[in-house]
C-alpha cells in the first residue's frame, strides 16, 4: 500500500541510468576486473593525485567527528587555483549533483520553467522532475555536429522562465558552446544561466566563464573533482557566481555532505599542480588518440570533442548489440540511448590511458569488421 503515498512525479520519473562498473562486468561476464577496459564514464584513467592516499590516513582517526561545513582550507586553494574570491564559491559533497539540486532548491517553485537543451547530461531533467518544473526543451543541432539552436532556447523563454541549463562541453556531445551564444542569452533574460564546466579543464580556455560568471546577477558555473582531478569516487563539486546568489544556495544546500576525507582529497589534489597539469595534457592527447583513431572506421561518425570523451555515432549496428559485443570483450563504453534527444545508434567513449586506447581501437576492428 505504500505506493499509494508515493509522489506521482516520482512513479513518473524514469532514473538516471548510469555507466556500468567494471565489478558489475567482472561478475557478468567472468572476466577480471583488471583486464576490463573502461571507457564508459568519463574518469581520469590515471587517477588521483598519488599524495592522496598519505593524506587519507593521516585524516582517518578524524572521522567520528563531524567535518567543517565550509572548510577554510579548501576554500582558500580553490579561490587560489581559480582566482575567484572564496565568498563567490560554494561546494557541494555530491559532485556537482549537490550543486544542482541545491539550485532548484533555491530557485524553483512549482509550476516554473526551466530551459534544457537536448541531448545534455540527464541530472538536471531529472531534478527538475522532482522540484515539480516545467521544462522546455531546446536542441543542440545534429546536422551542425551538435551546435547549439540558441534561438530554440531563447524562443523558449517567458516570464515563468527560471533556470536555464548550458553544458559547455556538452554532455555527451562533447561539444562547446560559443562565448557569442552564451552572452547572448545571459542578456536576453534575467532567469539563471547555469554554465555546466564539468569537463573544461579540456577544453580551449577562452571558453572558460568561471572567472566570468561573479560579474553577473544571473550566471552560476557548475565545476567537479570528478573528471581530471581524479575524485568521482569522493564526491566534491562546486559552484561560482557573484556572492548574492552563494548565500541565498548555502541557505538551504546540506549542511555535512562533503566529508572529512572528500574535503582533504579535495585539497591534496588542488595543491599537487605538477599532477593536475599532466592529466590535462595526457587526456587531450588520449582524446585526440582516440578521435583519429575511430575515424578510420567508415562504419561509423565520430564528432569533435572538447572534452574526454567523443560521441560516436554507429551507422550499421545499435548501440545496444555494440556495447554488448565490446563487454564480451572486457571493454565498457556508454550505451546513449537513454539521452533524451539521441537516437539509439549512439556511444560515447571516454578516454583511457594510451594503451587502453590502443587495444580498443584493435577490438573494435574485431567488432566492425
Amino acid at each position: 500500500m505504500i505506493g499509494n503515498k508515493v509522489r506521482e512525479v516520482v512513479k513518473k520519473l524514469k532514473p538516471y541510468v548510469p555507466g556500468k562498473s567494471k565489478e558489475e562486468i567482472a561478475r557478468a561476464y567472468g572476466i577480471k576486473p583488471e583486464d576490463i577496459i573502461k571507457l564508459g564514464s568519463n574518469e581520469n584513467p590515471w587517477g588521483p593525485s598519488p599524495k592522496i592516499k598519505e593524506k587519507i590516513l593521516e585524516e582517518i582517526d578524524k572521522i567520528h567527528q563531524y567535518p567543517e561545513p565550509v572548510n577554510p582550507v579548501l576554500m582558500k586553494e580553490l579561490s587560489n587555483f581559480l582566482n575567484v574570491s572564496e565568498e563567490n564559491i560554494i561546494v557541494g559533497g555530491d559532485g556537482a549533483d549537490e550543486i544542482i539540486d541545491t539550485i532548484f532548491r533555491t530557485f524553483v517553485d512549482d509550476g516554473d520553467e526551466v530551459i534544457i537543451p537536448i541531448p545534455t547530461f540527464t541530472q538536471y531533467r531529472v531534478s527538475a522532475t522532482i522540484h515539480n518544473a516545467k521544462i522546455k526543451y531546446a536542441k543542440y543541432d545534429k546536422e551542425k555536429d551538435f551546435k547549439l539552436d540558441v534561438e530554440s532556447v531563447l524562443n523558449n523563454i517567458t516570464d515563468k522562465t527560471k533556470v536555464i541549463f548550458l553544458c559547455t562541453p556538452n554532455n555527451p556531445t562533447g561539444n562547446i558552446i560559443e562565448n557569442k551564444d552564451i552572452e547572448k542569452i545571459i542578456n536576453e533574460t534575467d532567469a539563471l544561466v547555469v554554465i555546466d564546466h564539468a569537463y573544461i579543464e579540456y577544453a580551449k580556455k577562452e571558453y572558460d566563464w568561471t572567472q566570468k560568471a561573479p560579474e553577473y546577477d544571473n550566471v552560476i558555473v557548475l565545476r567537479t573533482f570528478s573528471k581530471v582531478f581524479g575524485l568521482a569516487g569522493m564526491r566534491v563539486g562546486y559552484g561560482v557566481a557573484n556572492k548574492k546568489i552563494i548565500d541565498y544556495m548555502m541557505r538551504v544546500k546540506p549542511i555535512f555532505s562533503l566529508t572529512r576525507l572528500s574535503q582533504i582529497c579535495a585539497i591534496t589534489a588542488l595543491r599537487d599542480r605538477e599532477f593536475f597539469e599532466r592529466c590535462v595534457r595526457d587526456g587531450i592527447k588520449s582524446r585526440e588518440m582516440l578521435y583519429n583513431g575511430l575515424k578510420k572506421f567508415k562504419d561509423i561518425k565520430v564528432y569533435p570533442s572538447e572534452a574526454n570523451y567523443v560521441l560516436v555515432e554507429l551507422k550499421t549496428m545499435k548501440a545496444k548489440e555494440f556495447c554488448e559485443e565490446l563487454l564480451k570483450r572486457g571493454v565498457i563504453v556508454r550505451d546513449c540511448s537513454s539521452f533524451d534527444g539521441l537516437g539509439d545508434n549512439y556511444v560515447r567513449v571516454s578516454i583511457g590511458t594510451f594503451e587502453e586506447i590502443e587495444r580498443f581501437l584493435k577490438i573494435l576492428e574485431e567488432i566492425i569488421s
